[in-house]
């Protein structure tokens, strides 16, 4: 069996560093492996819409966007297909489809919604679409015939394998069943925003940007949430929660401390100094600017050159959305049979010889 790999984003926004280090790299690293056969990373425009959808040029405009941070960070059109969610119809079908496989009480439990739908106070006024995005999650999930799919770990697709389970259940082995893919940086799981009061988040405006650049990044790492009972250089410290050392979990690489702070071996002997007293805020903070800096200069160089490239950069995404549909017309086909609803393709059913 290929081994493929399907992942993607919401057109709401710039990419900021918690998708990142929660997906983004990875996909990256996934990428440049050589272990897969087909790579499907899709700009989620149409689930985008489901809560949206009275606002559909802030999608529109984002498209690009999203599209600009994909291929700043280092997604290669060459090795992966960039498309877009609502050109591929078959994908609508397969939604329609899977619906009847799922009850709306087992939505209902489905923690996500429960928690996007508080976050987004729609109480009972939810929208449909929004309501059953988990359908059509495994809609996208299985068109591609997905083996791996690396997400975040709020994002962990239960229902959609439930989806699969069933249809295979009632039609035959049809649909592939992928394995999830987590970050294995525990800290990249679910990097807080720079208040430390929540997940990063672009609606609640704690965010450090892909496409930020170096002073706007310096001045929201130092404005950045620490210990508060940290008052004094000399206090005692708490690293856990420490918004600052959650992100140098997430980011510190082999090297920085060399190039940036060389009086200590790693960060374990930064931690312990902070915990007994004696280190500052600033300190720490300015080294985790200078890391920062490190990891996203490349990424905006890269972005300055895509801006200036910008209908080249739709070619991509109208080629990796062609690729993409010709896949997923597979997959609908093969669906369709397994359902018996593939009337005029049925010889034995029109009596053709």
């Amino acid at each position: 069996m290929s081994k493929i790999i399907l992942t993607g984003d919401r057109p709401t926004g710039r990419l900021h560093i918690g998708h990142y280090v929660g997906s983004l790299r990875r996909r990256v690293e996934l990428q440049n492996s050589g272990d897969f056969d087909e790579i499907y990373i899709m700009i989620a425009d149409a689930q985008a819409l489901t809560d949206n959808f009275k606002h559909p040029e802030k999608v529109r405009s984002n498209i690009i966007q999203v599209a600009l941070d994909y291929l700043s960070a280092g997604l290669d059109p060459a090795k992966s297909n960039l498309f877009i969610q609502s050109q591929i119809p078959e994908l609508t079908e397969l939604t329609f489809y899977y619906m009847n496989l799922v009850t709306v009480a087992r939505l209902q439990r489905n923690p996500t919604v429960k928690a996007e739908i508080q976050l987004r106070s729609f109480e009972n006024g939810i929208p449909v679409g929004f309501f059953t995005y988990p359908i059509s999650q495994a809609a996208d999930i299985t068109a591609f015939k997905a083996t791996t799919v690396p997400v975040g770990e709020d994002q962990e697709p239960m229902i959609e394998r439930e989806i699969v389970r069933k249809f295979n259940s009632i039609y035959g082995e049809t649909l592939v069943e992928p394995e999830i893919l987590l970050p294995d940086n525990e800290a990249s799981m679910r990097l807080p925003g720079t208040d430390g009061k929540a997940k990063m988040s672009k609606s609640l405006g704690n965010c450090i940007y892909l496409s930020d650049d170096e002073e706007t990044v310096r001045k929201k790492v130092m404005s950045m949430f620490t210990d508060p009972g940290h008052l004094q250089v000399s206090d005692p410290g708490k690293v856990e929660g420490n918004t600052v050392f959650t992100y140098l979990d997430a980011f510190v690489e082999d090297g920085d401390f060399d190039n940036f702070l060389p009086e200590y071996k790693n960060l374990d002997e930064l931690k312990d100094h902070y915990r007994r007293g004696g280190l500052g805020d600033v300190k720490v903070k300015k080294f985790l600017n200078n890391v920062l800096q490190e990891r996203l200069t490349p990424i905006r160089e890269r972005r300055k050159e895509y801006e200036k490239q910008i209908p080249y950069v739709y070619d991509i995404l109208r080629q990796g959305t062609e690729a993409a549909e010709a896949k997923a017309a597979v997959t609908l086909d093969e669906v369709r049979a397994s359902m018996k609803i593939n009337y005029f393709d049925d010889k034995e059913l029109i009596g053709a010889e």
